[in-house]
């Protein structure tokens, strides 16, 4: 076994959550375990990630740039940025197959709820991504953080999953697991400026420390109404409480208007 590698072991925690002890054998070979708790058991896919989550060379480590030795020649530079290529495609490939459970995970709500065909937490965050890039312009708001922020603020379930008020969970368990979930994706990724800026995004929304937080939290909720609607237009099903669970939660503006609208033409209906 090599410097930096890693192996996964599954362990039941209780009978609602999977616990993964990950050991990391370094170059003295110390043996640390990290573990962190998921509301379901994971995929094929999602367990086969969880055990490539190192990379086998100790350069990409906890949240750190890949950092090749100096070279002492030109040759031994161009030596040191050929093998850092692979590492870095190895990492994005790894992040993006995990990712590929927002795909396929169905919204728990809508599940729950008997909606035909429901959307997917990866088609929820596409469009939350098309609203923040078509929302009009407003002073002193980042639009290119917005659509970045709506790509990843669920990011998270693609480990832990869509987890409901309905499960039970407290939301500060929920936060825990999703932190946890976070920091492991990060890792995956490699770690370095693409992790930090994911990360941050995603602190940045979950603790709506910001303007464009706001908004996305709102476009979040605007979105899950309009899908209400047009679940209750396409299969005749009553979702009604989606609209009482948003009434007077919005905070801005455009939140506001674009919640009206859709509320105005179901009232059509």
């Amino acid at each position: 076994m090599g410097s930096g590698s890693r192996l996964v072991f599954p362990c039941r925690a209780s009978a609602s959550s999977l616990a993964f002890l990950v050991p990391s054998f370094t170059s003295s070979a110390r043996l640390s375990f990290k573990s962190f708790l998921t509301r379901t058991a994971l995929s094929p896919t999602a367990f086969t990630l969880l055990r490539m989550a190192s990379s086998s060379s100790s350069s990409v480590t906890d949240g750190g740039d890949a950092n090749p030795p100096l070279a002492s020649s030109s040759n031994d530079a161009v030596s040191a940025t050929a093998a850092a290529a692979p590492r870095s495609a190895s990492s994005a490939i790894d992040f993006l197959t995990l990712c590929h459970s927002l795909k396929t995970t169905k919204r728990a709500g809508w599940v729950r709820r008997d909606v035909q065909n429901p959307e997917s937490i990866a088609d929820h965050m596409y469009r939350m991504g098309l609203m923040a890039l078509i929302a009009s312009d407003i002073p002193e708001i980042d639009r290119d953080k917005c659509v970045k922020m709506a790509i990843v603020h669920d990011i998270a379930e693609a480990i832990v999953g869509d987890i409901t008020p309905s499960d039970g969970i407290s939301k500060d368990e929920k936060s825990r697991r999703e932190r946890e979930a976070l920091d492991h994706m990060c890792k995956l990724l490699g770690g370095g400026s693409r992790a930090k800026e994911v990360a941050e995004l995603w602190m940045e929304y979950e603790e709506n420390s910001s303007s464009e937080a706001k908004i996305v939290k709102d476009f979040d909720k605007v979105e899950m109404i309009l899908q209400a609607l047009e679940y209750e237009n396409e299969q005749g099903v009553d979702l009604d409480e989606f609209f009482q669970s948003t009434a007077g939660k919005f905070q801005t503006d455009v939140g506001k208007a674009w919640a009206s609208e859709i509320a105005s033409r179901r009232k059509k209906r």
